[in-house]
């Protein structure tokens, strides 16, 4: 009404108000009347921004690849890119009046897509489809320290890439030769486990012959202690018969001392006896038979003094005639034996 016009903006607007090339009013969220004819509206969004990007770039290997991600940006010095690009609204506040705020974005595509081409320019395919990360991580970098990101006074909050993907060619390509790697490493695996069942089954071969060993050597230990043993005993019993025939040597020798000694006792026992006989059988010689006969008949019985008559009798039977022996006389002879 009467070129009077009333604006309201979110927080997230950060607003100028321009009156004759001079600033009146500016701020984050502002609402109020203004005159349409002498006064300019700049508006510039501070919140977070998601832009979404796609392009194709070659690798270094020569082969195509799809790059689909995401930047994620804000205006941090609003006045700044007020002085760079054209903000300005109509005088209703609801548009923009050029294609400035359209173009932020598309800038920053297009410096994504310079830092993203200068990256694969230098790695191989297959390094880029693995190593998404370090390249995520380079980009947010590049965006974040260029000179034209920085004078439109725009903060890079984030990066992401979405996804890499190759030509439908190449990536049949890569899915057989992946394939052919998976099965590679699966026969390498199943290889692997034959292997190390053929190294487990010579581990427990080699166990159990150690282990016989072990058992052999202990048993060859205690045979040969066994044996230590038995000789160990068959030495003491040696000793204990060597110390029995010496103790038998001594006495055997004793025994033959004693022997030698009685032998020579007796033979000089006999020697004395000897002499005495011989003595006496020499006395005897020289004496009258009839004197030693009477000596010898002192001590005699009768019937020792009879038997001795009639051997006399005997000797001189020539001499005799007749001679009459009484039943008297025998009966004498015969009782004295007869009642002993």
């Amino acid at each position: 009404m009467l070129g009077f016009q009333f604006v309201k903006f979110e927080p997230t607007d950060y607003v100028l108000q321009f009156r004759g090339g001079k600033t009146v009013r500016e701020g984050v969220g502002l609402s109020f009347f203004y005159f349409t004819p002498t006064n300019s509206l700049v508006k510039i969004p501070v919140g977070s921004i998601d832009v979404p990007f796609i392009f194709e770039e070659v690798t270094s290997d020569f082969q195509e690849v799809t790059i689909q991600g995401q930047i994620t940006y804000r205006v941090a010095d609003p006045k700044k890119l007020s002085q760079l690009m054209n903000f300005t609204l109509t005088s209703n506040g609801r548009a923009y009046t050029t294609d400035d705020p359209k173009k932020l974005p598309q800038r920053l595509v297009n410096h994504t897509q310079v830092l993203t081409r200068g990256r694969l320019k230098a790695t191989p395919l297959k390094e880029v489809l693995s190593s998404s990360d370090a390249l995520v991580e380079s980009l947010r970098q590049g965006l974040q320290n260029a000179p034209v990101v920085s004078s439109l006074g725009i903060e890079v909050l984030g990066l992401s890439i979405l996804a890499i993907k190759p030509n439908p060619e190449t990536a049949r390509a890569l899915e057989a030769e992946a394939r052919e790697q998976i099965l590679r490493q699966s026969d390498e695996a199943i290889y692997a486990r034959r292997n190390a069942a053929v190294e487990q089954e010579r581990s427990i071969k080699e166990n159990e012959l150690s282990t016989e060993i072990a058992v052999e050597v202990k048993k060859r230990q205690i045979k040969e202690t066994q044996m230590e043993a038995e000789k160990s005993v068959q030495q003491k019993k040696r000793e204990i018969r060597e110390a029995e025939m010496a103790t038998q040597i001594s006495l055997e020798q004793k025994k033959k001392e004693l022997v030698g000694l009685a032998s020579a006792n007796a033979r000089e026992e006999a020697d004395v006896k000897a002499y005495g006989i011989s003595a006496v059988m020499k006395a005897i010689a020289e004496s009258d038979p009839k004197v030693i006969l009477a000596l010898a008949s002192t001590k005699m019985e009768p019937s020792q003094l009879i038997s001795l008559a009639f051997k006399e009798l005997a000797e001189n039977s020539s001499k005799i005639g007749q001679l009459n022996v009484t039943p008297d006389l025998l009966n004498q002879l015969l009782a004295k034996p007869q009642s002993e």
